[in-house]
């Protein structure tokens, strides 16, 4: 098996629930870090995915109805993944006065109320931004939040230390993503961008989306002690809804 074929089936395995090989395949540390170029990718994949959704449900149901199955197929697809790791984040804050009690809550497998305000609220507002996009526009953003999503996870793994001293499922990414890595996801990125939604509205996005990404690594670095795998997961989640919920409001205002 290729080495591209290889990284993109790790990057496919860890960000969805759907199989595509049935073979183990262990992967090194730097297999798993190249993956991360594969990230926006998948997500322009899982994109097409809820445009076929949104088209085949919008024929039987209203926008909103559509919308909320949209939201339920994006979730299962990817395992709640980065659900999970906004409400562990929130639950971190919300009960940690440092870092070291702040990943304690974290590592916690139950949601606390706050954590589960801040899930509700966010997908809350992931939903009022999918009902409100546009009319005719639903194809662009129902493909380019995946892509959003997934390049921040990128954008916020490259150089950043792991928070936990005694290591984590994301160290191997975190530890050996490079510079080709983030400017293939980067280019990968930008092009679906692009063609969606044309140079400036892809360079703008871009720009404003790694600035955030890169002010919220260092806010976890002062609030966590560094970065972990459910922090990039809500770096997704983050970014995602500012994608569909700011974007289109310039755009289209």
């Amino acid at each position: 098996m290729t080495t591209l074929l290889r990284t993109f089936l790790f990057a496919w395995q860890f960000l969805t629930a759907i199989p595509l090989s049935r073979s183990t395949h262990d992967a090194k540390p730097d297999e798993l870090a190249a993956s991360m170029s594969w990230y926006p990718f998948v997500g322009c994949l899982l994109g097409l995915l809820l445009v076929a959704v949104d088209r085949l449900l919008a024929q039987v149901f209203s926008s909103s109805v559509t919308s909320m199955f949209v939201m339920l197929v994006l979730i299962g697809v990817t395992r709640g993944l980065h659900q999970d790791g906004l409400a562990d984040m929130v639950d971190g804050l919300a009960g940690g006065r440092t870092p070291q009690a702040r990943l304690a809550i974290m590592r916690d497998s139950h949601i606390g109320a706050i954590g589960a305000t801040g899930l509700f609220l966010a997908l809350g507002l992931r939903f009022a931004g999918l009902t409100a996009l546009p009319v005719g526009e639903h194809i662009a953003f129902l493909i380019g939040m995946p892509v959003v999503g997934r390049w921040a996870m990128v954008v916020g793994a490259f150089h950043v230390t792991y928070a936990r001293a005694e290591g984590g499922l994301a160290q191997p990414f975190l530890a050996h993503v490079s510079w080709r890595h983030l400017c293939i996801a980067t280019v990968t990125a930008g092009v679906v961008l692009m063609l969606l939604l044309g140079p400036w509205a892809a360079l703008c996005s871009l720009f404003i989306g790694a600035a955030l990404v890169r002010l919220s690594t260092v806010w976890f670095h002062r609030m966590f002690g560094g970065v972990t795998g459910d922090l990039l997961g809500a770096t997704n989640e983050v970014a995602e809804i500012l994608f569909i919920v700011i974007v289109p409001a310039v755009l289209f205002r």
